[in-house]
């Protein structure tokens, strides 16, 4: 009996060291709680890198996640958040399509007492975003307008140059950000004809691809090079995405730029795209602005993993970004610009790309 009872004595020894063992992952929780990231597309390599990045790093902190990619279908990502919220995440993480589709499925998750965190596009007109997680849009736009003063010598009073300009999608928040901020450069030297737009097309609404898409940015390219181009050069083409300066050069390249006698404009571009810095290597696209979504995603686990431990997360904008509802609290990255000089620099050595990856 006296060994039966010490027996008995030592299994409940060890059944309160291991749950003392498993106290810290359930006083957060962090085993068991799933965190919903809903991605706009695979079709573009960002959106697949900010996914796994931000996968990996809230696996390693011990969440649970689901990944979905909506394809660019409204109707899709709203099913998928539908789908979280139904299934009981702990927090959702979303990059939205277009961010004026979100306020229902948003204000459902607010309901059920889930955070919500807008992903480098900001969801609009609700007040149940709690943080949102970008880089300075704004400067994105500056940086770009920059390189095209500085490699055209504007400053320096040189010109005229004859310029089209493109913008992004009218249904991301981002792309005003982006064109208001290459505006804040350009448009000076656009007033006094040191940039000169044959199309006449200068508002961001004759400039704007929705989507994003590249083959509605080659389409518009082809018609504005047979419409205004036929006797003169373009000299430089704003882009503000990657994927949309691929579309232009596709245009540019089909009615001979890119030789001695039409060499290719300065074309400039955002996310350092795999497929865009091989073409800066090769001399077609000229630059892109870098923006590290390891940092992007980092930022974003920060927040979940404050929110659902009852901290307040840091953040750098409480001035910035206005919904249509609130002023969302940010958190703001800084970009980089790349172009030839600088991408064994910025993408190489920091392991964002490989040598290999660029051959």
């Amino acid at each position: 009996m006296k060994k039966f009872s010490i027996f008995l004595v030592a299994i409940l020894m060890i059944a309160l060291v291991l749950t003392g063992c498993g106290g810290n992952q359930s006083s957060s929780g962090k085993g068991t709680k799933t965190i919903g990231i809903a991605m706009p597309t695979k079709s573009s390599e960002r959106w697949v890198k900010d996914g796994k990045n931000m996968v990996k790093q809230l696996e390693k902190l011990g969440y649970k996640t689901d990944l979905q990619y909506a394809e660019d279908v409204v109707e899709n990502q709203v099913s998928q958040i539908e789908n979280m919220i139904t299934k009981g995440v702990d927090a959702l993480v979303i990059a939205s399509i277009d961010g004026e589709a979100l306020t229902d499925v948003v204000d459902q998750a607010k309901k059920q007492g889930i955070p919500v965190i807008s992903y480098d596009r900001l969801i609009m007109n609700t007040e149940n975003v709690d943080y949102y997680v970008t880089f300075d849009n704004f400067k994105v736009g500056v940086l770009q307008g920059q390189y095209i003063e500085e490699k055209l010598g504007l400053k320096e009073g040189k010109g005229p140059f004859n310029i089209e300009l493109f913008a992004g999608s009218p249904d991301d928040n981002n792309a005003y950000f982006f064109w208001d901020g290459a505006m804040s450069i350009l448009k000076p030297y656009i007033d006094s004809g040191k940039l000169v737009v044959k199309s006449g097309q200068t508002e961001f609404k004759q400039g704007a691809t929705l989507r994003w898409d590249g083959m509605k940015a080659q389409e518009r390219m082809d018609n504005l090079l047979s419409a205004h181009y036929s006797n003169d050069l373009i000299d430089v083409v704003y882009s503000p995405f990657d994927g949309i300066s691929r579309g232009v050069i596709s245009s540019l390249k089909s009615v001979g730029y890119g030789s001695a006698d039409k060499p290719m404009p300065i074309v400039t571009g955002q996310d350092a795209e795999l497929s865009s810095i091989k073409s800066i290597i090769a001399g077609e696209q000229t630059q892109t602005v870098f923006k590290d979504t390891r940092k992007l995603a980092e930022s974003a686990v920060k927040i979940v993993d404050d929110v659902l431990n009852e901290k307040k997360p840091e953040v750098n904008d409480t001035k910035t970004y206005d919904n249509g509802k609130k002023i969302v609290p940010s958190v703001l990255l800084e970009p980089v610009s790349i172009d030839i000089d600088n991408y064994k620099q910025e993408l190489v050595d920091t392991g964002y790309y490989s040598e290999d990856e660029l051959k």
